[in-house]
């Protein structure tokens, strides 16, 4: 389950064979001390610069009821979204807002220079080609913060319900910034739930946002913990069911996020949240 990367960057053969099976993939050591925490420092820098005039909460548990167009516009932005409960009575922070926000995005590969290094890498894109992606384009990103204390949880959901192409195509990169394990919030996998196919799909039109489904009852006991020392990346395929806890310790669990789609032969659906102004760059064609 846990390997290190195959040669030249791109995935073996049993590597593609794990993620085609189980629908996920981890690899450890995939970026470097020096690497991670830089990501980790630009972003220390963008909260410091941050001044929240606009206020924007962000919960996967009410999440039609607090979408808002800073939300919408954040498609094309750096945005700052805090946690549900960094707030007290008087809708006043808790604590400082390093330590009470929920995630940025979703726009930080094009916009940040050090996260765009690490997101265009030829290491992102040989993992797309190894994965059989002929002209992959990067549609979103996420900086995640599971904050010590507060950081809420993730309900059991499939990327592709919110990031769809016709034919499905979308992928998951999660980069552990910081160990992630049970007490902080680590990742959990429902392995070959990509085989089920998508369960639902949440729509925006001119009536605001909707789930077309409710969502599915899981067997929680035949979920897996990923839990993954800092550098590790995890390989997300888009119908996998996953989720995470919430964070009750004292220690952070950070993250770096990225989703990219197929464009060679799938088209981005038109009813999707998420909609960029300019359609995203391929990392290559074939």
């Amino acid at each position: 389950m846990f390997q290190d990367l195959g040669m030249e960057g791109g995935l073996t053969e049993d590597q593609v064979a794990f993620y085609l099976s189980e629908g996920y993939l981890v690899l450890e050591n995939f970026s470097n001390e020096n690497e991670f925490h830089k990501l980790m420092q630009c972003m220390g820098a963008l909260v410091d610069q941050f001044d929240p005039q606009t206020v924007s909460i962000f919960s996967s548990k009410s999440q039609i009821e607090h979408l808002n167009n800073y939300f919408f516009d954040s498609a094309n932005n750096i945005s700052f979204f805090f946690e549900e409960n960094a707030f007290n009575d008087d809708h006043k922070l808790k604590q400082p807002k390093s330590l009470s926000i929920n995630k940025v995005g979703h726009a930080l590969h094009d916009l940040e220079p050090e996260f765009q290094k690490f997101s265009y890498s030829p290491r992102i894109a040989a993992l797309l080609l190894s994965l059989g992606y002929r002209r992959p384009a990067l549609i979103q990103s996420m900086y995640i913060f599971k904050q010590p204390g507060i950081g809420g949880e993730v309900v059991p959901h499939q990327d592709d319900t919110f990031l769809h192409t016709d034919p499905p195509s979308c992928i998951g990169f999660w980069l552990a910034l910081e160990d992630a394990n049970k007490e902080n919030g680590c990742l959990w996998v429902l392995p070959q739930s990509h085989k089920g196919g998508l369960a639902r799909r949440f729509f925006r039109d001119a009536n605001g946002v909707r789930f077309d489904r409710e969502l599915p009852a899981y067997d929680y006991s035949k979920f897996v913990s990923l839990e993954v020392k800092a550098g590790s990346l995890v390989i997300i395929h888009g119908d996998l069911v996953h989720q995470s806890f919430e964070n009750k310790s004292p220690k952070s669990r950070h993250a770096y996020s990225i989703h990219a789609i197929e464009t060679d032969g799938c088209s981005w659906a038109p009813e999707n949240w998420l909609q960029r102004k300019v359609d995203p760059k391929p990392l290559y064609a074939l």
